[in-house]
């Protein structure tokens, strides 16, 4: 099946950053500077989050969006040291386009951090600040993986003030559910007096075992049939892992209809130049979705679900990471997210083995019920407002755009995705 995607007359260009670990990342964009500058700060995508500083290499001609994510998907699929020449073909003498490193942050002292590693009992090594470390660095002050005399690794990590009851109560989830035995997860490690965040200096520290895991093709993942099938088992062992979490434990529900709502209403105040393109969506949304919303039931969630935000083996998960959203949300919500992180790399995936065989078996496990799987496209379109307020935050009009262009392909294809789906 064909995914129909609209075209834009806008300038765009692919290009091709070479990473940290020599990887290469190749992405389209109608601002490259403005581009290079967010991946520069890791705040463009996770791929070069982790794998910073980043250089350009090279830039294409100009060309409208679709002629852009066509090259930008033939790069992609090709063996890595045929991807620069291919872009040169098209390219415009800018290979040479020099791009200053990124400014290293001032870092704690190897003394500092060893007194640190002492505190939870583990003697300090050698510390590695080269190896990539997955999950969002902004939510952390600083971090960094370190090896002990016993050739043990670990992640230690600075938590900003704001966000220590969060941490705390992340670790209290962590450790509930390790003692329900769910696999592939890593609770973080307590002190000899059980705290799993230390005050050191004013300062607070968490610190867990340092799991590596396989680097990801990001041209081949989504659609590879067994991830989905691992990314299933997980969330059905979550939810019958996560039976004993109370809800009381919670603050409240998160409504994704109340979030949607409020970013809705400071469009219409703040960015009017996609005003009405929003409308055309939430009308959409409104047909038949949010009048239901509030009947669906609701379960505890990871919060953001998705194969980035996952370690993996060769053919496996190590580990889930990531669970700074965790909480009681509808019982689509991980399922919905995940599957708009897939498509959203190529839509062409929504229909793809990873995403079926995901959606397989959580049918056949029967955790979710009738009722919300008829709603699961609508779901995956509202969840889509989550990213659009990271990119009105962010000011970032080419994801902004990219966002728009992404929700109305769903809904175009709202027929042919639910019959692949369901």
């Amino acid at each position: 099946m064909t995914i129909k995607a609209n075209k834009k007359s806008k300038v765009w260009v692919v290009y091709i950053l070479r990473c940290s670990d020599k990887s290469l990342y190749t992405g389209i964009t109608n601002n490259i500077k403005k581009r290079f500058a967010a991946h520069d700060s890791g705040v463009a995508a996770k791929y070069t989050r982790s794998r910073r500083p980043v250089k350009l290499l090279a830039t294409s001609a100009k060309m409208d969006r679709v002629s852009a994510m066509r090259l930008e998907l033939k790069i992609k699929n090709l063996p890595k040291e045929k991807k620069l020449s291919m872009l040169k073909k098209t390219a415009k003498a800018k290979s040479k386009t020099s791009i200053c490193a990124v400014k290293k942050s001032s870092i704690p002292s190897k003394a500092t951090l060893k007194n640190l590693a002492g505190l939870w009992q583990v003697h300090l090594k050698k510390l590695h600040h080269k190896i990539p470390i997955q999950g969002s660095p902004e939510r952390s002050l600083f971090r960094v993986v370190f090896e002990d005399i016993n050739g043990r690794y670990f992640l230690l990590e600075q938590i900003p003030p704001q966000s220590l009851e969060h941490k705390k109560q992340i670790a209290e989830i962590l450790d509930l559910l390790a003692k329900e035995n769910l696999a592939r997860i890593q609770p973080y490690m307590a002190d000899e007096n059980g705290n799993n965040v230390i005050k050191h200096k004013n300062n607070f520290w968490q610190i867990s075992p340092f799991v590596r895991g396989e680097e990801l093709n990001r041209e081949k993942y989504i659609y590879e049939k067994w991830r989905g099938n691992a990314l299933a088992t997980f969330l059905i062992q979550l939810r019958r892992k996560s039976r004993r979490l109370s809800l009381a434990d919670f603050c409240n529900v998160f409504s994704l209809k109340n979030y949607m709502y409020k970013l809705v209403w400071e469009i219409n105040l703040y960015n009017k130049n996609i005003e009405d393109e929003i409308s055309k969506v939430v009308k959409f949304l409104e047909k038949d979705f949010m009048p239901m919303y509030e009947k669906l039931p609701v379960v505890f969630c990871h919060g953001d679900y998705h194969p980035l935000n996952v370690i993996w083996s060769a053919d496996d998960i190590k580990c889930v990471i990531d669970w700074e959203f965790c909480g009681f949300k509808s019982e689509l919500y991980d399922i919905a997210n995940l599957i708009g992180c897939v498509g959203v790399e190529n839509p062409q995936s929504l229909t793809g083995d990873l995403v079926k065989s995901f959606i397989a078996d959580l049918k056949k496990a029967k955790i979710i019920s009738q009722r919300s799987w008829k709603y699961l496209l609508e779901f995956v379109v509202a969840l889509r407002f989550a990213w659009m307020a990271e990119w009105l935050r962010r000011k970032d009009e080419e994801m902004i755009r990219l966002e728009l262009d992404y929700m109305r392909l769903l809904i175009d294809n709202i027929n042919s995705l639910q019959k692949a789906w369901l």
